[in-house]
């Protein structure tokens, strides 16, 4: 079994390896430079004779000058043996004349205690690795490669990192895991290069082309794609459901390639089945690119567009008609979305669970009526910075949205008291209540939600003017609350 291991590895020792080496170094940027000279004198690091095949970065070749018969030389070239020589680094012994000879003829008396380890333990143990590590593991020794690159462990890709050559490095490891499945990678599932700036359309490519199978992709950050890139994943992998280009500010759309369109029966419709969408601080996306995004994305649940500063609510009219599942949507900081963006939204009725409206200052009580009326099931709002939100909107919300868990109203100076009693006695499984820099709050209101809401978990009264003992109330009775505040006299 070793003689038929090893001629199968030395068929594909020198590829794979420098496979390897080469997504390592292009993961981490930190190369290994070959040893040199490594035994030209008695006190030199242990070596040891290995018939795995290591990284070609930490090799020896058989015939290297630095070597004859075991001491060193600068003028023979004279090999060994004809076996691969892998230098492996440890503390060095006490007195060897010629190191490498007399480590080759002593038996081996012990097995390293990771070696005792079974296979499936060794996996669970790589399962935990990133991606760069997985590949440094697999330079080690011929099991470890094996183990490194059991398809188990790349169903997911992680890289991070600005200087990280991205494209080399999926280029490299989806070469290495066609191997089985030719120009097919059956396996990966999930690729999330989040901030890195180097990566371009030519990386994504790679994934379109070798990835039929991806589900999850994640660019956040990686400033240099374009629209094209995009439409190619998500036409080559129809099984993408959640794709992340935050921070992509070159993308202004999502839709199919015109090849792909016309491949395309009409029962299919051109749609495409992401569910989960996020394009936060795509600053260049415009209600029609918003309009092409709904028409082929038909099956959204999860959308922000957080900071996407020229939406107006003529794009979300267009996003209701096309996505009549949407769960979550935040259209923070999209400041020409107004009271009639909300009425659109409110189309949605009882689906919508989550939504965030923080800092759309065009946003009044008629807004939050609209919504309120219709998204009776809504769990979640975000409406810090809304200042023209009063006491008769938090109250409208507060009755007719009673399964409200969370509720951001900071920054909205209209809001008192009289809105926190009404919010008190209607929402009583409210966890998370934000008041930061609600100037018109007081302790009395605190005191109110305390008494009434029990499970409150985290409640931020940051500049407002709250007295020590409203919050100690707020202690007593709200056990497990986490209190964020800035009155010094309180601990």
């Amino acid at each position: 079994m070793g003689a038929n291991n090893g001629k199968q590895y030395g068929s594909e020792g020198k590829g794979s390896s420098s496979i390897s080496s080469d997504v390592s170094s292009s993961t981490d940027h930190t190369p290994t430079k070959a040893q040199k000279n490594v035994a030209t004198s008695e006190d030199s690091d242990l070596s040891m004779r290995t018939l795995s095949t290591p990284s070609p970065a930490l090799i020896c070749p058989p015939n290297l000058p630095g070597f004859q018969n075991g001491r060193g030389s600068s003028t023979s070239s004279s090999s060994i043996t004809g076996e691969t020589v892998a230098m492996v680094h440890s503390p060095p012994p006490t007195r060897l004349t010629h190191p490498l000879i007399r480590l080759a003829s002593r038996p081996q008396k012990e097995q390293a205690s990771i070696d005792r380890l079974p296979d499936h333990s060794m996996v669970q143990i790589f399962s935990f690795l990133p991606t760069n590590q997985l590949c440094r593991c697999a330079r080690v020794c011929r099991r470890w490669y094996n183990l490194a690159w059991d398809p188990r462990l790349w169903r997911t890709i992680r890289l991070t990192g600005e200087t990280v050559n991205v494209d080399r490095a999926l280029k490299v490891l989806t070469r290495r895991l066609c191997q089985d499945t030719p120009n097919v990678c059956l396996m990966l599932e999930t690729v999330t290069v989040s901030g890195c700036r180097r990566l371009t359309d030519r990386g994504l490519y790679t994934i379109a082309q070798c990835c039929p199978e991806l589900r999850r992709l994640e660019v956040s950050g990686c400033y240099n794609i374009s629209n094209e890139a995009v439409f190619d994943v998500v036409s080559l992998c129809p099984n993408l459901e959640h794709l992340d280009v935050s921070g992509c500010s070159k993308v202004t759309c999502i839709s199919l390639t015109r090849e792909a369109s016309i491949k395309l029966s009409p029962l299919h419709g051109k749609q495409i089945s992401i569910r989960y969408l996020d394009m936060t601080d795509c600053f260049v996306l415009e209600d029609e690119g918003l309009h092409t995004i709904a028409a082929h994305c038909t099956q959204l649940t999860h959308l922000y567009l957080r900071r996407c500063v020229r939406l107006t609510d003529e794009g979300l009219r267009y996003l209701v008609i096309y996505c009549a599942s949407i769960k979550e949507l935040s259209v923070s900081d999209c400041r020409f979305v107004s009271d009639f963006g909300l009425r659109e939204i409110a189309k949605l009725e009882s689906r919508l669970r989550y939504l965030s409206i923080a800092h759309c200052g065009r946003v009044t009580d008629v807004g939050i009526r609209y919504v309120a009326k219709y998204c009776s099931k809504l769990r979640y709002l975000n409406a810090r910075g809304c200042e023209g939100i009063t006491d008769h909107g938090v109250e409208y919300l507060a009755k007719n949205c009673t399964k409200l868990k969370s509720l951001d109203i900071g920054k909205c100076p209209l809001v008192s008291d009289t809105g926190l009693e009404c919010l008190a006695l209607n929402c009583f499984n409210l966890k998370r209540l934000s008041l930061k820099s609600c100037e018109s709050i007081t302790g009395q209101g605190l005191q109110i939600v305390a008494a009434n809401c029990f499970d409150l978990q985290t409640l931020n009264v940051q500049d407002c003017e709250v007295s020590v003992e409203a919050l100690r109330f707020v202690k007593r009775h709200c056990k497990r609350c986490v209190i964020e505040h800035t009155n010094p006299a309180f601990f």
